[in-house]
């Protein structure tokens, strides 16, 4: 599983949590978080003032994550949850190397959770290998994170860049039949050029989100998958990094959460409240430059 190699020796009574993303789908991260680590403080920020990462190229969006990740390590972050998938395609290593504590991002949780419900190895299937199929932005599947992520375990990926999924969320047509006739068109034109899946990987972290309404289109379609989501697969990783990094900590009462955005509060607490699934009442705005 991926984490710094680092040591990080437990000298504190309680743990606090760095949650950090490029904008607001990590607080999906953060929702599945909260019930396995409740006795956590979280920290939580939102890049938004230099979002999209997806457009940027791969130094910039190396410099601007280690900005934000040494912001919440300066915070008292014990521990980091890299919450965007082109930030841990793109820079995972560098933040490694500039925090002095365990970090771990969304990509390798995601293809451990595949491989641990595909029914067979890519190698026993007759008429093919089983193929998971992997929904992320243009970014996400150009970089093939995911892919290498996959084929590492050997299975077999195929990825499907989605770009009108994350505009569609963020406008909170969560259920909505634009939404639907969207989510058709990707995975009939994924499932026609990977038929052998199985398994579908939500690549995004806006996409729990939509979960719901992808099961509705994969019935509709007659292809029913399982399916992944990477935001639950990374709090469950996160839990068994702390439980081996942090085994001796003091329960809070109740997790507490301060959340951080680079720009938009109003805007983060609209959309945030909705991703975390429950009320964002109070956004810290802070300037990490450009």
């Amino acid at each position: 599983m991926t984490d710094s190699t680092a040591a990080h020796p437990n000298t504190a009574k309680s743990l606090t949590i760095g949650v950090f993303d490029s904008g607001f789908g990590g607080l999906t991260v953060l929702r599945a978080l909260l019930p396995l680590i409740p006795h956590a403080h979280y920290l939580f920020l939102g890049d938004t003032a230099r979002l999209p990462y997806g457009s940027k190229s791969r130094e910039t969006v190396a410099r601007y994550a280690v900005s934000s990740a040494k912001f919440l390590h300066e915070q008292g972050a014990d521990l980091l949850v890299i919450a965007c998938n082109t930030a841990t395609a793109l820079a995972l290593p560098d933040i490694q190397q500039a925090l002095p504590i365990p970090v771990i991002g969304v990509v390798e949780p995601g293809a451990h959770a595949a491989l641990a419900t595909s029914s067979f190895p890519a190698s026993n299937i007759p008429d093919g290998p089983n193929q998971v199929l992997v929904l992320a932005t243009q970014a996400t599947v150009q970089s093939h994170a995911y892919t290498h992520a996959l084929s590492a375990l050997g299975l077999e990926a195929s990825e499907k860049a989605c770009p009108l999924l994350v505009p569609l969320v963020e406008e909170g047509w969560t259920n909505h039949p634009v939404t639907d006739e969207v989510l058709k068109i990707y995975l009939t034109e994924a499932l026609a050029a990977a038929p052998a899946t199985q398994t579908l990987l939500l690549g995004c972290t806006h996409y729990p989100l939509i979960e719901p309404a992808i099961h509705r289109i994969l019935d509709a379609i007659g292809h029913p998958l399982t399916i992944i989501d990477s935001a639950d697969a990374t709090a469950r990783a996160t839990a068994t990094l702390v439980a081996h990094h942090f085994p001796n900590l003091t329960p809070t009462a109740k997790p507490t959460c301060i959340f951080y955005a680079t720009d938009s509060i109003e805007k983060f607490q609209r959309l945030g409240s909705n991703f975390l699934g429950q009320p964002v009442t109070e956004v810290n705005l802070v300037d990490l430059g450009g």
